[in-house]
């Protein structure tokens, strides 16, 4: 740089008060988990990775981010999609339908999918480098036949509970952060109910991977962001080292 730029340069560096910044910025502080907070991580299984019945895109990515942010929490809440054969939600229960239709059931629009997370089968067992020793819990989920299942909380006829929110009540758990597959179905889903539970509700964007169907995941990221759920990195959280 020129002398002249360089002099013109720092009078005008000094009058924005930027003159002796050699530095960054002071990030902002990182999240650290108290003990009354939860990770939950959504159904990571064979079934919603590559190989799977029902792949979703980088699905298997979310493994090591998960497994990191589990170092920074005393609770660990897992989830397993559970579907019996011939499950409602599955488009080979429906002749004529093809999977990622819609229909409507008793209980309202259902989204029918191929065939998966069949109980008991390979494809239904979490993936085999989840490492999450610290889980205390596995709820399962969508093994009633008739109604499907995506919230961690409650069936998808809104009144079938799946026990979730009290445990973490008895527990003392005020605060959950959200994992998993997919982001716009299952993931968006528990946040969702979380809240309407009375907890606060992170998903953390980048442990998770969606679907995106027919603009699904902006919608369900405007749903989650009117509801009160808060869109963070993985990256914003304090692990151990």
């Amino acid at each position: 740089m020129h002398n002249t730029h360089r002099r013109t340069f720092l009078q005008s560096a000094a009058a924005l008060g930027l003159a002796g910044l050699s530095a960054p910025l002071i990030a902002a502080a990182k999240i650290k988990p108290a003990a009354n907070a939860a990770l939950i991580v959504v159904d990571v299984q064979n079934c919603f990775v590559d190989g799977g019945t029902l792949p979703v895109k980088g699905g298997a990515e979310v493994v090591p981010v998960i497994n990191k942010l589990s170092t920074a929490f005393e609770n660990i809440v897992v989830t397993q999609d559970w579907h019996t054969q011939g499950h409602a939600s599955f488009a080979s229960a429906h002749p004529g339908q093809k999977p990622f239709s819609s229909i409507k059931l008793a209980y309202g629009n259902q989204v029918l999918w191929p065939d998966h997370c069949v109980q008991g089968t390979d494809d239904a067992a979490l993936h085999k480098d989840l490492k999450l020793p610290t889980a205390q819990v596995i709820i399962r989920k969508g093994f009633h036949k008739g109604v499907d299942s995506y919230s961690a909380f409650e069936e998808a006829d809104r009144k079938t509970a799946t026990g979730l929110a009290g445990y973490l009540k008895q527990r003392g758990i005020k605060t959950v952060f959200v994992s998993g597959l997919a982001t716009d179905f299952c993931v968006a889903w528990t946040a969702l109910d979380a809240r309407k539970h009375g907890f606060e509700a992170y998903v953390i964007e980048d442990a998770t991977r969606a679907i995106d169907l027919n603009g699904s995941l902006a919608a369900a990221w405007k749903q989650m962001a009117a509801k009160g759920v808060k869109r963070i990195q993985s990256t914003d959280i304090e692990v151990v080292a």
